[in-house]
């Protein structure tokens, strides 16, 4: 007996109507990506003797409070920020780039990654909207072909060198679907049509403003909130190589060396 093709995961976003009026917005970290990006970062600076232990430990919070649904991203934004003052833009950008191929592109969900195609494929308006910072976001979206990106900027100074702080107001939240907002009506972008991945509680304003909500291994409040409305839920394995789930034992190893 011959067995049935199996169904083509992204057979609705084909189906669905072409245009640059219809957005399809992306979230990054747990949703373009299984993981958390900064994660990469914070070893790259600890094996260059960059980082502190105070740092690494604020990276392990981090970390665990975002698998947990806990994580208040616009306290933990700024405390990044803070660690890299005096940096230069122009160099952080750099490493990002390059963290990048060495580790977080292997984080990309294939699947994810054919949804985005396919998105492009019909003419939508492609965004990633993400908490995250330029130097996390802005790789992955030049990876994807995603050429419009919300995300969060470093405060810097006449020389390009960061102060510490965040440009307000910090993308999160409220301020996400706000931002995504303010972006559709510059850009003649229908929400009522519009598509939005995205895995976390926090961004439950956004995805009820959509008319395409489309949680991506949803957690906490978004999980439950996608069961009650009867949203679609996109569920994946992580994609990267067995191994890679150690990673947060050897950072908190190298942060008590």
């Amino acid at each position: 007996m011959t067995a049935s093709p199996a169904p083509d995961p992204v057979a609705d976003v084909a189906l669905s109507p072409s245009g640059p009026r219809v957005g399809a917005f992306f979230d990054l970290d747990g949703t373009l990506v299984a993981g958390f990006t900064p994660t990469a970062h914070a070893r790259d600076r600890m094996r260059r003797g960059q980082a502190s232990v105070g740092e690494v430990l604020g990276v392990l919070e981090a970390t665990f409070r975002y698998k947990l649904g806990r994580m208040e991203f616009e306290r933990l934004v700024v405390r990044a920020a803070g660690y890299l003052r005096g940096d230069s833009l122009a160099e952080l950008e750099a490493v990002g780039e390059r963290i990048f191929h060495q580790h977080n592109a292997s984080m990309i969900y294939p699947q994810m990654r054919r949804r985005v195609r396919a998105h492009q494929e019909q003419g939508h308006t492609v965004v990633l909207s993400s908490s995250a910072l330029t130097i996390h976001a802005e790789p992955v979206a030049r990876d994807l072909g995603i050429t419009h990106v919300l995300c969060n900027h470093f405060d810097l100074d006449n020389q390009g060198l960061l102060t510490g702080g965040i440009r307000k107001p910090i993308v999160w939240g409220r301020n996400k679907a706000t931002a995504v907002k303010l972006f559709c009506e510059s850009n003649g972008v229908d929400l009522q049509r519009s598509y939005f991945y995205a895995d976390g509680e926090e961004d439950i304003d956004l995805m009820s403003l959509v008319g395409e909500p489309c949680p991506v291994n949803p957690r906490g409040r978004l999980a439950s909130m996608a069961s009650e409305q009867g949203w679609p839920i996109l569920r994946f394995e992580d994609p990267r190589p067995r191994g890679m789930a150690s990673s947060l034992r050897r950072l908190a190893g190298m942060a008590r060396r």
